[in-house]
C-alpha cells in the first residue's frame, strides 16, 4: 500500500478547520506534566506568608534533574471595584512570576515592588514570566463559605464553572524585562513551546488551592471552629481559568514558522498513526476507552453562544455516529487508523474531523511524542528577503499558497469589511468595520491574502527572468509580502488560507486554534471574539504527580458519568 501523506495545507488551515481543533498529546501541557513525572521532579511549597485578609507572598518551588525554578506568589486584598480582567486594569487579586532558581530574601523584595504593578514594574533576567489572575467571586466566595462551615462545596457549582481564579495575562519571553526565549531555549525541559507559561500556570494551581483553604482556615478560626479540609478529588476537578480576546488572535498571522512548526508537528503525528499497519489489541482497547472517556467532557461542554452550540449538537451527533462505527468494526483489519480516519472525513462534521485526528494518537505515545521537540522555532534565518529569486518563480510561489487570495474580488466590500488595528485607549489589537469607522489608516498588516493578491497583479507586466531585488526597489511597499511568501513557500502549514478581514471572518476560530495547542477544552465562546478556557482541570496537583496519572489527565474517569 502506498504511505499516506500529511494532509493538505489547503484543508488544514481552513479558518472552519483550525478552529475545531482540539487538544492532543502534543498539546503543550500534556508535555510538560509527562516531561515533569518522566523526570521525576520534586515539588515543594518554600514560604506562605500571607495574612487573614488575603495579603502576602508564598513561594513554590519546582526541582528538576539540573535546575530549579520558583513561583513567586503575590496574594491582595482587591476592592470588588478595582477587579477587572481587561489589559489595561491596574490591580488583580493575585500576581506572579517564576523565578529561575530559588529567590532569596532580597530577590522577593524587589519583586514584591514590581510584579504586583506588573507593567508599571520591570523585572530582570532571572524572572522567566510574569502574570496576574483574579478570582472567580462566586465560586471563590462559596468554596471558602463551604469550607469555613465545616462542609465541602457544592460539586455542581463547581463543574459549572470550572476554577477558582482566572488568568488575565501570562507573559514570558522578554515581557517587562523577563529573560528572553533564547536565553533559555536550550535548556531541554524548556524546549518545546511555553514550557515556561505551562509551568507557571500548573504551580499557580496549586498555589490557588492553598489560598482558597487558608482563607476558609482563617474564616473558621474567626469564629472558634475548624475548616473542612477541601476534598483533593474536588481540588483535582478544578483548574485555571482563561478569558482570551483579539489580543492573541493575531498571533498566529505574527509567528508563521512558530505556527507552521505547531500544525506540522501534528500532522506528521496523525500521518504517523494513519500509515500504521495493524494495530494491537492492547491499542485498540486504549483507543476505545478514551473514546468513552472523552464522551464526559463532550456532555459536560456547554456554551451559550450560537455558533458553539450548533458546532456542540453536531459534534455529540458525530459522537453517536463514531459510537455505532466502533460497535460494526474491530480496529483489526490493515491500516485500521487510516480506515476511521477516512470515515470520519466522510461521515462526521469538521468539529468530529479533529477529534477523531487528535485521538487517534493516543495509543502512539512512542511514535509521536517526539515530534513536541519540533514544534519550537528561530526565526532569525528565515526573514530575509531573497533578492536573487526570479520573478517569475515568486509568480509560481504565489499562486500555489495564495490561489484561493487571488481568485478573491478584492474590490467587493464584503471581502475587506474589516481591518485589524490597535486600539490607543485599550492598547489592544481590535477588529473593526473598515466602512464604518476611521481606522483604514491605522490598518495593521494582518491580512496576507489580500496583501499577496495585491503584490501578484503588481507583477503582471513584469518578465520571469527578473528578479525580485529589482521589482522591490521601485515597489517597496510590498516589502512584507516578498518577505513573508519565501517563508511560507517552506513552511507549508506557515499560512492561514482564509480570508482575515471579510465580513464573516471569526476572530475566535484563531483563538481557539491556538488554545488547542495549548491543551485547553470546552471553549466557551462568550461572542465571536472573545473565549473562555480552563488550563490544567483534572490534572494531578504537582505532589501527587506520576509517570502513571501524568499520561491521560485531561480525559475524565468513566466513573464520573455517575456524577
Amino acid at each position: 500500500m502506498n504511505e499516506i501523506l500529511c494532509r493538505d495545507p489547503n484543508t488544514v488551515m481552513r479558518l472552519a478547520r483550525l478552529g475545531s481543533m482540539h487538544q492532543s498529546r502534543l498539546s503543550f501541557m500534556r508535555v510538560l506534566t509527562r516531561r515533569l513525572a518522566r523526570e521525576q521532579w520534586r515539588f515543594e511549597q518554600t514560604a506562605f506568608e500571607i495574612d487573614e485578609t488575603g495579603q502576602g507572598h508564598a513561594v513554590y518551588t519546582a526541582h528538576g534533574p539540573e535546575r530549579s525554578y520558583s513561583l513567586i506568589a503575590f496574594a491582595h486584598d482587591l476592592p470588588p471595584e478595582k477587579r477587572s480582567d481587561r489589559v489595561i486594569a491596574e490591580a488583580w487579586d493575585a500576581t506572579f512570576t517564576l523565578f529561575d532558581g530559588v529567590p532569596t530574601a532580597e530577590d522577593i523584595d524587589r519583586l514584591s515592588r514590581n510584579i504586583p504593578v506588573q507593567e508599571a514594574g520591570r523585572v530582570s533576567g532571572s524572572e522567566l514570566s510574569v502574570s496576574r489572575a483574579n478570582r472567580s467571586v462566586r465560586l471563590w466566595e462559596h468554596v471558602v463559605t463551604a469550607l469555613a462551615s465545616g462542609v465541602q462545596p457544592d460539586r455542581a457549582q463547581i463543574d459549572a464553572v470550572g476554577y477558582l481564579m482566572r488568568t488575565t495575562a501570562v507573559y514570558g519571553s522578554g515581557k517587562l524585562g523577563a529573560a528572553d526565549r533564547e536565553m533559555i531555549a536550550d535548556r531541554p525541559e524548556f524546549r518545546a513551546p511555553f514550557q515556561v507559561e505551562m509551568l507557571s500556570v500548573y504551580l499557580t494551581r496549586w498555589f490557588v488551592m492553598d489560598l482558597v483553604q487558608h482563607m476558609a482556615n482563617c474564616r473558621a478560626a474567626a469564629t472558634g471552629t475548624t475548616a473542612a479540609k477541601l476534598d483533593i478529588e474536588i481540588a483535582r476537578s478544578m483548574g485555571i481559568g482563561n478569558s482570551t480576546g483579539l489580543g492573541m488572535a493575531p498571533f498566529l498571522l505574527n509567528h508563521p514558522v512558530l505556527f507552521n512548526n505547531w500544525v506540522a508537528a501534528r500532522e506528521r503525528a496523525i500521518q504517523t498513526v494513519r500509515n500504521i499497519a495493524e494495530a494491537s489489541p492492547e491499542d485498540v482497547s486504549l483507543f476505545r476507552g478514551l473514546v468513552e472517556r472523552s464522551k464526559i467532557t463532550i456532555a459536560k461542554w456547554h456554551s451559550d453562544h450560537p455558533i458553539q452550540i450548533e458546532k456542540l449538537a453536531g459534534l455529540r451527533s458525530d459522537v453517536a455516529k463514531t459510537g455505532h462505527y466502533l460497535e460494526a468494526h474491530a480496529l483489526t483489519g490493515m491500516n485500521p487508523w487510516d480506515g476511521l480516519y477516512r470515515w470520519a472525513e466522510d461521515a462526521l462534521t469538521v468539529e468530529g474531523q479533529e477529534w477523531i485526528a487528535s485521538l487517534l494518537l493516543e495509543p502512539y505515545g512512542a511514535l509521536v511524542d517526539g515530534y513536541a521537540e519540533e514544534m519550537s522555532a528561530d526565526n532569525t534565518a528565515t526573514f530575509r528577503i531573497s533578492g536573487a529569486m526570479t520573478i517569475g518563480d515568486l509568480r509560481g510561489l504565489l499562486h500555489e499558497i495564495y490561489s484561493w487570495a487571488i481568485e478573491t474580488d478584492w474590490q467587493a466590500p464584503q471581502n475587506k469589511a474589516r481591518a485589524w488595528y490597535v486600539s490607543e485607549e485599550k492598547l489592544e489589537p481590535r477588529l473593526g468595520e473598515r466602512f464604518e469607522e476611521p481606522i483604514e489608516e491605522y490598518e495593521q498588516p494582518l491580512a496576507p491574502g489580500r496583501d499577496a493578491a495585491m503584490l501578484y497583479r503588481a507583477l503582471a507586466h513584469w518578465p520571469d527572468e527578473a528578479q525580485v531585488a529589482e521589482f522591490l526597489l521601485r515597489h517597496p511597499e510590498h516589502r512584507h509580502v516578498l518577505r513573508r511568501a519565501p517563508i511560507v513557500g517552506r513552511a507549508p502549514y506557515a499560512e492561514i488560507r482564509d480570508n482575515t478581514i471579510s465580513d464573516r471572518v471569526l476572530p475566535i476560530d484563531m483563538l481557539r486554534c491556538k488554545l488547542s495547542f495549548f491543551g485547553a477544552t470546552q471553549f466557551d465562546p462568550r461572542s465571536d471574539r472573545w473565549v473562555r478556557i480552563c488550563m490544567y482541570g483534572n490534572a494531578p496537583l504537582p505532589f501527587e504527580l506520576t509517570s502513571e496519572n501524568a499520561e491521560f489527565w485531561v480525559f475524565p474517569n468513566l466513573q464520573e458519568t455517575a456524577a
